[in-house]
């Protein structure tokens, strides 16, 4: 029994890493689909979206499956409701992904916007905090974790510096305005994506330590 469940746990973390792999590949395709204004990259991530929402379902299954059959304890049971609201917040980077590609899809066709202010830098810090969340994770990495949590403060403050700049730009642009309002939108679900690989780190933290750290309390952590 004990062997089977190891080998289910293992089976679970590994779907979260294909999961995981499927969203890094949608995030990383809208964001060069903005910056190379590459339809045909945009689309790809429409056509990716469907496995992501399966794979989803799967690893909710499995994981309700573990904890009800094997009734885990401690570590395990720590792990697997980790492994579900990982789950849910790499869906969520994955619709968000989707939102970014229609953004990028209505901005190809009108003249763009340059220069294309702080969007690549932005996003690109939001792809290593998903990349260094998922990959502490996969190596019971708290302080790599931690490293993810102190990004997210970057990440808000480069969307309020594109908030500003973009603002700016349609005030003595009129013609413009649509065009702002779409990479607005987009800097908005960048940031969100930020937000979700902050959720994992601290998912992350709570499976190492024990305790949970939403809400900024990093200074009550210990490892057990």
């Amino acid at each position: 029994m004990h062997r089977h469940f190891e080998e289910d746990l293992s089976d679970l973390k590994q779907k979260l890493l294909t999961m995981g792999s499927l969203v890094e590949r949608a995030l990383h395709q809208a964001v060069k689909a903005l910056v190379e204004r590459d339809a045909q990259l945009g689309l790809q991530i429409f056509e990716g979206e469907e496995a992501i929402n399966l794979l989803q379902i799967e690893i909710d299954d499995r994981a309700m499956r573990l904890l009800a059959l094997q009734q885990p304890m401690a570590t395990d049971l720590r792990l697997i409701a980790s492994a579900v609201k990982i789950n849910n917040d790499l869906e969520r980077i994955g619709d968000l992904c989707v939102n970014i590609a229609q953004r990028v899809l209505s901005l190809i066709n009108q003249p763009p916007i340059s220069p294309m202010i702080d969007m690549p830098r932005m996003a690109a810090l939001a792809e290593k905090m998903l990349h260094d969340g998922l990959d502490a994770f996969v190596n019971r990495n708290a302080d790599l974790a931690r490293t993810v949590l102190e990004s997210d403060d970057k990440v808000d403050r480069l969307r309020d510096d594109i908030f500003q700049e973009l603002v700016r730009f349609m005030t003595t642009h009129p013609d413009a305005v649509q065009r702002g309002i779409d990479l607005l939108l987009i800097s908005r679900n960048i940031e969100r994506v930020a937000d979700h690989a902050t959720n994992i780190a601290e998912d992350v933290i709570y499976v190492v330590a024990g305790r949970d750290v939403r809400h900024h309390i990093e200074e009550t952590i210990r490892p057990n």
